[in-house]
């Protein structure tokens, strides 16, 4: 999973200055664009894919599926399963 440290460091960027630019721009720091990549990323998975919530999380990158889980219905109010089941 992609961390503020690697996204500052792919632009050249320090961390903090990173985020303080992006929070100018668009409200947001980069912990949140990243996050909000990974929910895309993950609601597209589920509602083209027949992956499991499992193989979606570690193809995500996350280590333990509970944490995606947890992520997904915090930025969603659904659980993943849930999500994936309205496609169905």
């Amino acid at each position: 999973m992609p961390t503020v440290h690697y996204v500052a460091d792919c632009l050249h960027l320090s961390p903090k200055y990173l985020s303080n630019l992006l929070r100018v721009v668009t409200g947001q720091n980069t912990q949140q664009h990243i996050h909000a990549k990974l929910i895309a990323r993950a609601k597209e998975k589920l509602s083209t894919t027949r992956l499991t919530v499992s193989e979606i999380a570690y193809e995500l990158g996350f280590e333990h599926v509970p944490s995606f889980s947890k992520l997904f219905k915090a930025k969603t109010h659904l659980s993943p399963l849930e999500f994936g089941a309205s496609f169905n």
